[in-house]
């Protein structure tokens, strides 16, 4: 705004005697009916080409900002007769219960969705859906019965149109909705039924009914993802109702709630990450009304609304505290057994303008600006925890791992973490020792020549039974002191050796669980592709001095100067021996003249030589950037956002993990349980979703192959003995497959 100008918060308005007086402070800007649409419409433009804000215009008029954006978008383009003419937003009529007849019989001749919808002037999608539910309130004209199947936020083409709740409207004469009807629950000004998709305004904001916002009291909606709802088993069983919970606390403001419950925000925002959302942004390609039911929401929330609610939880809660105490209540639900954990690092590439540090990108084999996540996995392949900052090493950064892994590990508890070459340092060692620890790692380069005979070994491993040809004994490491090594032998050949901190494990489970290590690769790879844990979520970041350690190059060029003078000696003397041992040349020549003049070459190239070691000796060999530089930056990403968005990335990657693995007990598909549960469960199975105040019932498609339908059937029996819940809601949550295919093709 100019300088001069009002505050945006001074603006604000009263109603009386059927009249509405809007002000600016103590100063009065319009004054008029409170019938007068025309007179509105122009005062709220008139107050955003002044330059107050579109949202603080809306939130006093009681309208959505989108409705007060396309005013001023209207009055820019057609000017005071648009304003005139737009009495309210609405939608258009919906088509007639003969159209939808005609559709059903084009459906039935073998037309498809798609020219269906050609001829209707809607879209293929809304088609499929509407002859999927055939709701008998549509064909016959009369309002929706109880059981019938209807669907959160159709398209345009099929709501009705709907009186602009604002300044005029009256609360009192606001129809309820029938009996069975679905719930669109308002949540604030412009809720899911409202600017969430068309701009309709709304009245004035409500506080939410409890901690967790508020949530779908009834419905039966249709999903395409209605799969991804046994998740809720696992997110159950873990606890991860109240890590959700606390995050909306500490991320709502005194005295505010967000238009969308914020736990119920969180648990959706998971669900999208499960369903392939890589980032916030891709969530726009998700169906709102299909993704929405799967946390209790009408819909689906907007980008709008999705990013800046998101934000602020993250910049008002401790994304690390939520982690601690996710990973804290999994790890009490289903305890590691074998107290065995991965640790490796994952560079995250950054593609901004800002100077981040530079890191080792494995994947493109080079130096690239980003930032090195540290993830500790379990045995077993659950993500446990992660520490996130400017790339480094294994041996920086496990430390801080492992003491996240400590906080969430049961009390007591016996712990070995498992990591590659990087982290075989004696530094890391000691550490791992001192916290009372054990590791197992790889041997860096060159291997030790074994000094016992090898032992030929039986083992068992996954049913499996085969020989293992290994060597034990005991090591002295420099700067630890005394660790156990594993040779193992590969057709006569030393294949690799392990150390390990361990000196009563069994040699084999030893090699089972360094071999397991594995699992961590694996995570890495499929949660990068599948969950977006690569992905830079935040890209705002702190310009501040670099204060970072970097070599100096005052002594890279002393360095040079030393080896300058070292070739400068090492000439002199060779040509000494060329000298001395040229026949051509006379001994009197050699003697009285040419060897003193090559003694006194190679005395002043050695006193060069000293000098320049001499020099260099005094210069630093590192110093910190900015002493090297002093207008030296870097910048530092803000961390919050992202840690809260990886929280709720790893949950989603955990909950498919758990549910993969109770899937195949009953499938046996060793090879392909994690996909199959991903695309053709979790992303793939559509179904029906029914709400009652007492309960929630999802009813799945049956898969297409009857081995897949079996184990699915046993795994829902399994789920239902003990029915979840979803996060803030404490109805149980009971699951069922269908008995026929339904008549969508979507």
């Amino acid at each position: 705004m100019l300088e001069g100008m009002p505050s945006p918060w001074d603006l604000h308005l009263h109603r009386a005697a059927g009249r509405v007086v809007v002000l600016v402070g103590p100063t009065v800007v319009a004054e008029y009916g409170e019938t007068d649409l025309a007179m509105r419409n122009m005062t709220i433009v008139t107050l955003r080409r002044l330059g107050f804000p579109g949202g603080r215009v809306a939130e006093v008029f009681g309208l959505t900002p989108t409705y007060v954006s396309r005013l001023n978008t209207a009055a820019k383009r057609r000017g005071a007769a648009a304003l005139a003419g737009h009495d309210g937003p609405g939608r258009p009529r919906s088509r007639g219960a003969d159209q939808w007849e005609l559709a059903r019989q084009w459906r039935e001749q073998g037309g498809s969705d798609l020219e269906i919808g050609r001829r209707l002037g809607v879209a293929g999608t809304t088609v499929a859906r509407r002859l999927a539910a055939r709701p008998a309130a549509a064909e016959t004209g009369a309002g929706p019965r109880q059981g019938d199947l209807q669907f959160a936020q159709p398209g345009p083409e099929l709501a009705p149109e709907q009186p602009e709740l604002g300044l005029h409207a009256d609360p009192e004469q606001e129809q309820e909705p029938a009996d069975g009807a679905v719930l669109a629950a308002e949540l604030g000004p412009g809720g899911p039924a409202g600017a969430a998709r068309d701009g309709a305004g709304g009245g004035p904001p409500s506080p939410p009914p409890g901690p967790g916002g508020p949530r779908l009291s009834g419905g039966v909606y249709w999903s395409r993802y209605a799969g991804a709802m046994l998740l809720h088993a696992f997110t159950a069983r873990t606890g991860a109702g109240q890590v959700l919970e606390s995050a909306a606390d500490a991320g709502r403001p005194a005295g505010r709630s967000w238009r969308f419950g914020d736990v119920a925000l969180l648990s959706v925002t998971g669900m999208c990450f499960a369903l392939g959302a890589a980032t916030v942004e891709q969530v726009k390609h998700l169906t709102a009304s299909c993704a929405g039911p799967l946390a209790g929401l009408a819909v689906l929330p907007h980008l709008r609304t999705l990013r800046p609610a998101l934000a602020a939880i993250a910049d008002a809660c401790d994304p690390l505290a939520l982690q601690e105490m996710a990973a804290r209540a999994m790890l009490a639900a289903d305890p590691v057994t074998s107290g065995v954990y991965y640790i490796d690092d994952h560079f995250v590439p950054y593609a901004g303008v800002k100077p981040v540090a530079k890191g080792w990108n494995n994947k493109r084999g080079k130096a690239e600006r980003g930032r090195a996540d540290t993830h500790v996995t379990a045995h077993d392949g659950r993500a446990v925890c992660f520490v996130t900052g400017e790339p480094s090493g294994l041996t920086a950064t496990l430390p801080k791992a492992l003491a996240e892994l400590k906080k969430a590990a049961p009390p007591g508890a016996a712990i070995m973490v498992g990591f590659d070459r990087g982290g075989a340092y004696a530094q890391v060692f000691r550490h791992c020792r001192a916290q009372d620890v054990h590791w197992v790692t790889y041997r860096r380069a060159p291997l030790a020549v074994p000094a016992g005979l090898p032992v030929i070994t039986t083992i068992t491993a996954g049913g499996r039974t085969r020989q293992v040809t290994w060597a034990e004994e005991k090591v002295q490491l420099k700067d630890y002191g005394e660790a156990r090594q594993l040779t193992l032998f590969e057709h006569g050949q030393v294949a690799l050796q392990i150390l390990t901190s361990d000196f009563d494990a069994c040699p084999a489970e030893i090699l089972a669980w360094l071999k397991s290590r594995w699992r961590e690769e694996n995570f890495l790879k499929y949660a990068s592709e599948n969950y977006g844990i690569d992905k830079i979520c935040d890209y705002i970041a702190g310009i501040e001095t670099n204060t970072k350690i970097i070599d100096n190059p005052a002594r890279k060029k002393a360095n040079a100067a030393v080896r300058e003078a070292e070739k400068a000696l090492a000439a002199a003397e060779r040509d000494l021996a060329v000298l001395l041992s040229d026949p051509a040349i006379t001994p009197a020549a050699k003697n009285t003249r040419l060897i003193p003049a090559a003694n006194k070459k190679i005395t002043a190239a050695r006193r060069k030589l000293d000098a320049a070691a001499a020099a260099r000796d005094k210069i630093p060999a590192k110093l910190p950037a900015n002493v090297i530089d002093p207008e030296a930056q870097v910048a530092l990403l803000r961390a919050g956002r992202r840690s809260l968005q990886m929280v709720l990335r790893l949950h989603a990657h955990n909950a498919e993990h758990w549910l993969a693995n109770h899937l195949n007990a009953y499938l046996q598909d060793d090879d392909e349980y994690r996909a199959i549960t991903r695309e053709t469960i979790i992303r793939g199975l559509a179904g029906v979703i029914t709400y009652t105040p007492q309960a929630i019932t999802v009813e799945l498609q049956q898969p297409g192959a009857p081995r897949i339908a079996r184990a699915l059937a046993l795994l829902t029996e399994e789920i239902n003995a003990d029915p979840p819940a979803m996060p803030g809601d404490t109805r149980p949550i009971t699951y069922r497959l269908t008995a026929q295919q339904p008549g969508s093709n979507t």
